[in-house]
This record gives structure tokens, C-alpha cells and sequence, in this order.
């Protein structure tokens, strides 16, 4: 339709999302392949779009937001019409003459610890780095800096600001966030 493509992200710990932000993409994903990727260790949860840092979820459990640690992940990845609340508000509606719609998926890869009868196999300790690399992987400042920029330029949700969303009161860690 020429209309702006946008990216919706979620998070999800102990089976409740409702941590959505909204990005307009920076570039048209249907001229060529990109990269999204997931982060995921014990200090964050962090988004990437062809390297890019585009969203961080810290683990601020010790301050009481619960944080996905203690349940196995399950990858999906869906296509589904949404033309009611994510076109523009429902704005733009799906030109189903264009169909059928496809998309491809080639390079998938996961590093990860494998959750098995109840337990992880990932160690509990720094041990784990020499294993896992990203077990402690960080955002530097230049990463973070990156991530703040594509941010103010692309960001058109945030759950963290969303007042009318929430009346009795951002989450928590909307409110930590603002404090750091």
C-alpha cells in the first residue's frame, strides 16, 4: 500500500504480556532480507533489526517485575490479519487480491540452553560465559546510544507511556526506568 511497515514487539513473563512498543522500519522489508534477532540472558531481554538495538527489557526483579527466567521459551513466529488494530488504527485495509501473502525464513539459528524435565542447562553462575558468550552479553555505550536514537526516530508505541492504557498507573518498570 506504500504505507509505512511496523514492527510490533511484546514481552511476556509468567504468561502476561501487555509490554508492547511499535516501530516504524527504517527501510522496506519486502526489497530484501533482514535480521531480527533476540537477545535473551539473565540481565535482559534485548530486540535487534540487523544489529541494531531497537529495545531492551532489564531483568528488574530484585525490584519486583517479574522477569522470564524460570520458564522454557517457545519460538513463533506468525502472519495473521491484523488490518483491524495494526494498519494505521485499522486505517489501511489487506488488499486480498494480493494473495496468497508469503514469507521466508533461511539462517535461522538459536544458541541457547535447553530446558529439560524442569531444569535448565545453563549454569547459574558466571561459569556459563565461557559455554554461552551471550549468557552475560551487555549493551555498551555506543549500543545503547544506537538504541536511543533509533528510538526517538522510530518509535510509535510505548507501552511506558501509554497513560490512557494504564490510568491507575504505568508498570512498574516503566516507572524504574524513568528513575535510571
Amino acid at each position: 500500500s506504500g504505507d509505512p511497515y511496523i514492527l510490533h514487539t511484546n514481552l511476556y513473563s509468567q504468561g502476561k504480556g501487555n509490554r508492547e512498543q511499535q516501530f516504524y522500519l527504517w527501510f522496506d522489508p519486502t526489497a530484501d532480507f533482514h535480521t531480527y534477532s533476540v537477545l535473551w540472558n539473565p540481565l535482559h531481554v534485548v530486540y535487534y533489526v540487523d544489529g541494531i538495538p531497537i529495545r531492551e527489557f532489564k531483568n528488574l526483579e530484585a525490584a519486583g517485575v517479574p522477569y522470564p527466567k524460570s520458564q522454557p521459551m517457545t519460538l513463533y513466529s506468525t502472519l495473521w490479519d491484523a488490518e483491524d488494530w495494526a494498519t494505521q488504527g485499522g486505517l489501511v485495509k489487506t488488499d486480498w487480491s494480493q494473495a496468497p501473502f508469503t514469507a521466508s525464513f533461511r539462517g535461522f539459528n538459536v544458541s541457547a540452553c535447553v530446558w529439560s524435565n524442569g531444569a535448565s542447562t545453563c549454569p547459574s553462575s558466571s561459569a556459563a560465559s565461557a559455554k554461552y558468550p551471550w549468557f552475560s552479553q551487555q549493551l555498551d555505550a555506543k549500543s545503547l546510544q544506537t538504541m536511543k536514537s533509533v528510538q526517538q526516530k522510530y518509535m510509535i508505541y510505548d507501552y511506558c507511556k501509554d497513560t490512557k492504557r494504564f490510568p491507575q498507573g504505568l508498570p512498574l518498570e516503566c516507572t524504574l526506568k524513568t528513575k535510571s
